[in-house]
């Protein structure tokens, strides 16, 4: 959506250097894969951040955040839809990495596909067979570098709702709207214990963090500083790893010339808290069955009006 900027300003040459710098790898599965959409959409997209650290093996990680981006026809709005970490699956066999399949939180599907390009796979497949949606692409976001990003920004409006302690830094954040670096917001956005609804607090969070970007962005000197925009385009690149299902990324990038952040909304799916044994599960509602059927279609609208329960203000 950032890059859409430069595509509506006809900058051919900062998308190309753009284009240049990510990276792309085949991260669908040939079962989560969708034939060649018509270009007006409805499009899905499946957009995955891994708890990468520094010194983590690649086969160590896990999928911090699941997003689905699901863009109505007419490409001009978008919806963040979260995919609880936590969500009881049955994830199909990996014979590359030698994981025979079995029931397991939906963000494991990304360790036992080995993480990285192998992992994403998987746990394209994993969706697929919950959701029976099939994807027109996916990034896999490295988190850390949207520091970077949000700092070249110059920062980000976030609004705290719930007071809360990092557990990663200690640092409070106190309820009321305030400014926050990279860093900061990135802490703020991952934390989910000790808030009243825990890891569902934590995906709206993380969905009112992309808005925040959007916003900073559109409200920013981008569209007249083309330096500027060559620096938050390479970084963003840097951050992500791409699969364009075969489009041309200049093609993506025209076509989403026209998303506006005030036009995003975020989605929770139908789900609830469980325990099984000992241990914290997260399993789907009735519900979700009516979700996964509106995003194959132009329905969605229609689903968030008639469950205003499970959409999140952005």
């Amino acid at each position: 959506m950032l890059i859409a900027v430069a595509a509506g300003l006809g900058l051919r040459g900062v998308t190309q250097r753009y284009d240049n710098s990510v990276a792309k790898e085949l991260l669908l599965d040939p079962a989560a894969r969708r034939d060649r959409a018509a270009s007006n959409g409805p499009l899905n997209y499946l957009l995955v951040g891994s708890d990468r650290r520094a010194a983590t093996e690649q086969s160590d990680q896990r999928a911090d955040t699941i997003l689905i981006a699901h863009i109505p026809a007419g490409l001009n709005r978008a919806y963040l839809i979260s995919v609880p970490r936590d969500l009881l699956v049955e994830i199909p066999p990996s014979p590359a990495n030698a994981y025979p399949g079995g029931s397991d939180k939906i963000n494991s599907a990304f360790h036992y596909g080995g993480g990285g390009q192998p992992g994403a796979r998987l746990l394209s497949a994993t969706l697929t067979q919950v959701t029976g949606l099939r994807f027109d692409g996916a990034a896999l976001i490295d988190f850390s570098g949207f520091r970077k990003v949000i700092d070249l920004l110059g920062g980000v409006k976030m609004c705290v709702d719930t007071p809360v302690r990092s557990i990663h830094t200690n640092t409070q954040f106190n309820p009321g709207c305030q400014d926050m670096n990279g860093a900061t917001a990135l802490d703020y956005a991952r934390q989910r214990y000790d808030l009243p609804a825990g890891d569902f607090d934590r995906q709206r969070h993380q969905q009112q963090l992309l808005r925040a970007i959007m916003d900073k962005a559109s409200a920013s000197d981008l569209r007249t500083n083309p330096l500027k925009l060559d620096q938050v385009i390479r970084a963003v690149g840097a951050s992500l790893t791409v699969d364009t299902n075969g489009k041309p990324t200049q093609d993506i990038l025209f076509d989403l010339r026209g998303l506006r952040p005030e036009a995003m909304k975020g989605i929770q799916i139908p789900s609830r808290s469980e325990m099984i044994g000992d241990t914290s599960y997260v399993v789907l509602d009735d519900s979700a069955t009516g979700l996964f059927q509106s995003l194959h279609g132009p329905d969605l609208d229609a689903w968030a009006q008639a469950n205003p329960k499970w959409v999140n203000k952005l």
